[in-house]
């Protein structure tokens, strides 16, 4: 969870990119296609990524709740979701990957913090410390 440009994918490739299959919006272009992918990798119990921003609990519950009914654990990594720094990391981005500015501050408007609550079984903080390098802590509900 988090905005563009804050390293979700860099943070999939270093850490679950050999265990878990990857459910990725912008690769699979369709709801419909995301839908085939993660009921499949329900009905085989096979570990996957959600690897899209989904800013709001409205997003995420699209798939805590199947993954739940499924008996899975669900843990959830929030990126650090500094628009400044997003920004400057975005414009560094060619091709599709550079997302149009306010498509980035548009994401952020929406972003509602997440919680334990929403059916996350742990969750995390994680910050970019450089290019390639994360710092990720447990998540604190309380302010």
């Amino acid at each position: 969870m988090g905005i563009q440009a804050t390293g979700k994918s860099t943070f999939f490739r270093e850490r679950f990119f050999r265990t878990h299959v990857r459910i990725n919006l912008d690769m699979l272009k369709t709801r419909q296609r995301e839908l085939i992918l993660l009921n499949a990798c329900l009905e085989m119990n096979q570990s996957f990524v959600v690897d899209n921003t989904n800013p709001s609990r409205r997003d995420r519950s699209r798939y805590l709740a199947p993954a739940r009914a499924a008996g899975f654990r669900i843990t959830g990594y929030f990126f650090e979701s500094r628009i400044a720094e997003a920004l400057v990391r975005n414009e560094t981005r060619t091709g599709p990957e550079r997302i149009p500015p306010q498509g980035v501050r548009n994401t952020r408007n929406r972003l509602e913090m997440p919680s334990l609550a929403e059916g996350f079984d742990d969750l995390f903080f994680v910050r970019l410390d450089a290019p390639q390098s994360f710092e990720v802590t447990r998540w604190n509900d309380e302010i």
